[in-house]
C-alpha cells in the first residue's frame, strides 16, 4: 500500500511539473508574441513619422487655405516676401547662376560670366600676390523656396589642395530681381613658391544636394598685375 502512495505521489508531483513547463511556455510565448507586436507598432510608428506627405509647389501652397486670414498671414511670415511671377508650377526651385566678379581695391573688377568655357592649362584671370580681393556673385531663384544654398570653393597647386572654402550661403525665395552676396575680404598669398599656376573647382549645392553650378578652371598668381591693354 506504502508503494502505492509513493507511485501516486511520483506521478501527482510529474503532473504538477510538466503542467507548470506549460504556463511557463505560454507566457513567454505571449510575451514575445507582445514583443513583436510592440516591434511592428514601433516600425509602423516610424514608417509613419517619415511619412511627409504629397509635396506641393509653391504657388500651390499661397493659394491653399488662401480664405483663411490668419493662415494666410502665417504664411506671408514664413515665405516673406514672395515675387508670384518668379513662382512656376514646378515643385523644385531653380537656381542660376548669374556671373562670377573679383572685386580688387583700384583695379578694374574681373568679371567671369557663367557659363564659360575654359581652355584646358589656359588660366581664366590672373592676380597679384599679396593684394586684396573680395568675391562676388549673382544669382536668380525662381519656381520655388531654395533651401540651404551652399558655395564650395576648392584650389590646387600642382595638384596638392591650398584651400577649400565651404559657405552657407542661407534660404532664399523667388524674385524677379537677381540676389547679390559679397564674400569677406580676402588676401593672396605672397612669395616665390606663392607664384604660379592653380586650378580651382567652384559648385553651387543646396540641401537636397542638387547641384546648380560646377565648374573647374585655372589662374594665376603673378608678381605684378597684367599691363592694362
Amino acid at each position: 500500500m506504502s508503494s502505492a502512495v509513493v507511485e501516486t505521489f511520483s506521478a501527482s508531483k510529474q503532473i504538477g511539473f510538466e503542467g507548470k513547463s506549460e504556463s511557463e511556455e505560454e507566457l513567454r510565448d505571449e510575451k514575445k508574441k507582445k514583443c513583436v507586436d510592440d516591434d511592428d507598432d514601433g516600425k509602423v510608428k516610424s514608417e509613419k513619422e517619415l511619412d511627409l506627405g504629397p509635396q506641393f509647389s509653391l504657388k500651390e501652397q499661397l493659394e491653399k487655405d488662401k480664405e483663411d486670414e490668419s493662415l494666410r498671414r502665417w504664411k506671408e511670415q514664413l515665405l516673406g516676401s514672395v515675387d508670384m511671377s518668379a513662382v512656376g508650377e514646378s515643385k523644385e526651385p531653380e537656381v542660376t547662376i548669374l556671373s562670377l566678379s573679383i572685386l580688387c581695391p583700384g583695379r578694374p573688377d574681373i568679371c567671369v560670366p557663367i557659363p564659360f568655357a575654359s581652355k584646358p592649362k589656359c588660366s581664366l584671370f590672373m592676380l597679384k600676390e599679396g593684394s586684396e580681393y573680395r568675391l562676388k556673385f549673382s544669382f536668380n531663384v525662381s519656381n520655388n523656396i531654395v533651401s540651404g544654398l551652399k558655395y564650395t570653393n576648392t584650389v590646387w597647386k600642382t595638384g596638392v589642395r591650398v584651400d577649400n572654402t565651404k559657405l552657407m550661403l542661407g534660404t532664399f525665395s523667388p524674385q524677379k530681381e537677381p540676389y547679390t552676396y559679397e564674400l569677406e575680404e580676402e588676401t593672396t598669398p605672397s612669395g616665390l613658391f606663392a607664384r604660379g599656376s592653380y586650378s580651382a573647382r567652384t559648385k553651387f549645392v543646396d540641401d537636397d544636394g542638387k547641384v546648380y553650378l560646377d565648374v573647374s578652371y585655372h589662374f594665376e598668381i603673378q608678381k605684378n598685375w597684367p599691363s592694362r591693354s
